[in-house]
């Protein structure tokens, strides 16, 4: 059920079946939001180990190569046209709290995979590409790494100017409590498509937000959770603590309190150390959030699970790394609207 094409891939075509490929794909935050409303998946790269693993225990239907990017080959790799690829390429030289290397970084350069494996497709080439990074790309030097994204985007066949992005705030679009604004961007392939026309979400969620669905905040977790009475942090964090239905966050030496019914953004530096993750204080003290209540926040099904041979410390980076479900969710909706207009159904 593919979106069947002629000899020259016009829009006389016929949606049927949807399918997706995936760069640096994590642990499936991207596929799993773009299979709830009906894609599939045919195949994912992502070169992470742990990542890997995770990413097969949960979503062992699809064909994952757990190689570098830069060593994917369309050809050799046998990897099968699909309609939309989606990539969360890495972000660190484009964040504001970076080094701001952008593309100079080999990390920021990773981008440029993108672009070859798409020309290694050929008139097959990915109907639409939707990419996410930090929302900072836009405006790093002076807004030249945004040029440079658009010049070897445009360069490669699609449809994409700056209407093409959009800053996605998850507990905005969704019922997540969480805090987190991501860059998405979406082109259009001037071979399917007449314009460069996408409508991103909008509309604002009006579900409460209710921590308690993700936080357990009366219950006992194990001792490694929490912080020893002795700690400075637990000491710092404790003085604190005013609400016992809130978050607490430690940033710089300085405790931050989250109001009722929000979540800080949760970052991959959330592995580096204990007070990198949001804390609760109940009635056995100050512990920080379990990597499965991360995990929920991030809008991860409640069946999804991490190898037992992934350390703790790496499931927080993975949660950190992750694209948020729901709002990967809605954003799908929007392409699988956008392919069906432009194909007449």
């Amino acid at each position: 059920m593919e979106i069947e094409k002629n000899h020259d891939n016009s829009r006389g075509t016929t949606l049927q079946h949807l399918r997706c490929g995936a760069l640096f794909s994590g642990i499936g935050g991207f596929c799993l939001g773009f299979e709830r409303v009906g894609f599939e998946t045919a195949w994912a790269v992502e070169l992470n180990e742990h990542a890997a693993m995770t990413y097969r225990e949960n979503l062992p239907h699809v064909r994952l190569l757990d190689k570098s990017v830069e060593n994917v080959n369309v050809t050799n790799d046998a990897l099968e046209p699909v309609d939309v690829l989606h990539a969360g390429f890495p972000c660190q030289s484009f964040s504001q709290a970076g080094e701001r290397k952008g593309f100079e970084d080999p990390r920021g350069q990773l981008f440029y995979e993108i672009i070859r494996i798409i020309s290694e497709f050929g008139p097959d080439k990915p109907k639409m590409l939707v990419l996410e990074n930090a929302p900072f790309l836009r405006y790093g030097e002076g807004g030249a790494w945004f040029l440079e994204l658009q010049r070897a985007i445009r360069k490669a066949g699609y449809w994409f100017r700056p209407e093409n992005c959009a800053e996605l705030t998850a507990n905005e679009l969704t019922y997540l409590p969480q805090q987190r604004t991501r860059l998405f961007m979406v082109a259009l392939s001037m071979d399917f498509f007449r314009s460069g026309r996408f409508n991103f979400p909008a509309e604002r969620s009006q579900e409460p937000k209710n921590m308690r669905r993700y936080i357990d905040f009366d219950g006992h977790v194990d001792d490694e959770y929490y912080l020893p009475d002795a700690n400075r942090y637990a000491q710092m964090i404790g003085k604190a603590v005013t609400d016992r239905e809130c978050l607490y966050q430690l940033r710089k030496y300085e405790v931050r309190p989250k109001e009722p019914g929000v979540c800080p953004t949760l970052t991959a530096n959330m592995g580096l150390g204990g007070h990198n993750v949001p804390f609760i204080m109940n009635g056995r003290g100050l512990r920080k959030l379990t990597e499965y209540e991360c995990l929920s926040l991030q809008g991860f099904p409640g069946e999804f699970r991490f190898p037992n041979a992934v350390p703790r410390a790496k499931r927080y980076v993975q949660v950190g790394n992750a694209v948020t479900v729901p709002v990967a969710e809605l954003l799908a909706e929007k392409v699988r609207d956008r392919l069906m207009e432009e194909a007449g159904e």
